[in-house]
């Protein structure tokens, strides 16, 4: 294995290099692929059930997930949101404002969430951050003995998946990724329901996302904004000039920054699927597709089908990124098909169907963050089990990659042992470049 050196600050920061070489210690090279176990920072007799989860969100830009995560966290009880962050002082001060509403006090605004990891008193991150941050932010936050919530999907690239249930197992931390539909009560259910022999033997499982996404245009090099601190929201990623066509949400159709829609809503999909398919790692997968829709900067595709093939299982995932759902596409999320019938899973509901189409049984469920987040927290404070622990997140982010990667080499990828296999382009892109002095490492 490759040595690996640690993240480090950026010259200008002002904590101490010493201070994070502390904190972001090598963790050993070998993978474990079990359950985190071990102490949590809240078991032990001097900390009772009553006392408050202190966390710190990091990301937490008006309309984006953080902002959702912090005011969910700051209605759970027994928890307090300690501290938000965000690279942009604007969206700080509208968080510490939304957030201070919902809690007994305001948190602390923060723009470096290192200023978080230094905190003792905080117990847990929460990350909700671009892609590229995702992996380097929960390598660190273990190393300064902080468990873990982090979007969707896990991180940029499969490498460093394996670098966080590195640092999860190392420090026994509890990371958890924010795939919420594990925590949806009826699909809980409906998982149950297949994996019971309700429709028999699963064969395959469909997967659909529809979305009318309007053109980035073509973006221009400009002055960084005054309220942005732009070296810190690059961080681990190599050094580009700001553009006015990247930020707030574009860079996820950056192949830089991002995941595209693979990573930015098939992983919740894949995900599923992949639970009630009962899978984990497949023989080979296919991408087709393009960007058809528009004459601009995107990089991603925004028309795509992608085929995972697991033996005698099959999972399809297929997305149009430039044209919402109509009345011609299924009205389901995801199908599930067996030798006995079908389910069908649509929001936070799902419906059975016997293998002449018929339907026997359909189910409501309620939906959101809270029962996800509640979740963790409860994992935090009492060891319960976890709904979506980093290495089943990992299993399925790994998927959305492999997907994107299929597509920007232009052919299928063959797995042999959780490894592309005899494809030196394809498996090039398994990790990534560094900016210097920030790769991330375990």
């Amino acid at each position: 294995m490759q040595s690996k050196p640690h993240i480090v600050p950026s010259a200008t920061s002002p904590l101490s290099r010493r201070q994070f070489l502390r904190r972001s210690a090598a963790v050993g090279a070998g993978l474990s692929l079990g359950s985190v176990a071990g102490p949590l920072c809240l078991a032990g007799p001097e900390t009772a059930p009553s006392r408050k989860v202190l966390v710190g969100v990091m990301g937490v830009s008006a309309k984006g997930r953080g902002s959702e995560l912090a005011k969910a966290l700051a209605s759970l009880p027994g928890v307090e949101v300690a501290y938000v962050c965000d690279v942009d002082e604007r969206n700080v001060a509208k968080a510490v404002d939304v957030v201070g509403k919902k809690q007994d006090k305001p948190p602390k605004g923060v723009g470096d969430f290192r200023r978080v990891l230094d905190d003792k008193d905080v117990d847990a991150l929460v990350i909700a951050t671009p892609d590229h941050w995702h992996a380097p932010a929960t390598i660190l936050a273990c190393a300064a003995g902080k468990h873990v919530y982090v979007e969707k999907p896990a991180c940029h690239n499969p490498r460093e998946g394996e670098w966080m249930v590195e640092a999860a197992h190392k420090h026994q931390r509890i990371v958890q990724l924010g795939t919420q539909r594990r925590s949806f009560p009826a699909l809980v259910e409906a998982i149950e329901a297949l994996h019971s022999g309700e429709i028999g033997r699963v064969i395959s499982a469909k997967c659909y996302y529809f979305n009318a996404r309007p053109t980035i245009g073509h973006g221009k090099e400009a002055p960084v904004p005054k309220w942005l601190d732009y070296s810190l929201w690059q961080g681990p990623a190599p050094e580009r000039p700001y553009r006015d066509n990247i930020l707030p949400y574009n860079w996820h159709w950056f192949w830089h920054w991002g995941t595209g829609e693979l990573g930015n809503n098939a992983v919740h999909y894949v995900d599923t699927a992949r639970l009630g398919l009962d899978v984990d790692c497949p023989s080979r997968v296919t991408a087709s597709g393009g960007k058809f829709r528009y004459d601009d900067d995107q990089e991603t595709p925004d028309t795509a089908v992608v085929t995972f093939e697991f033996g005698d299982k099959l999972l399809t995932f297929e997305q149009r990124s430039w044209a919402a759902r109509t009345p011609l596409d299924p009205e389901h999320d995801i199908m599930f098909t067996g030798d006995k019938g079908s389910l069908a899973m649509s929001g936070p509901g799902y419906a059975i169907y016997d293998v002449e189409g018929m339907l026997k049984t359909k189910q409501a469920g309620e939906g959101g963050n809270n029962v996800h987040l509640q979740n963790f927290i409860d994992a935090v404070r009492d060891g319960k089990k976890q709904n979506a622990p980093i290495e089943q997140g990992v299993k399925s982010t790994l998927l959305c990659h492999l997907g994107n990667i299929s597509w920007r080499v232009g052919r299928a990828i063959h797995m042999d042992a959780g490894r592309i296999a005899g494809d030196e382009a394809a498996a090039a892109l398994w990790g990534r470049e560094y900016r210097k002095g920030w790769e991330p490492a375990v």
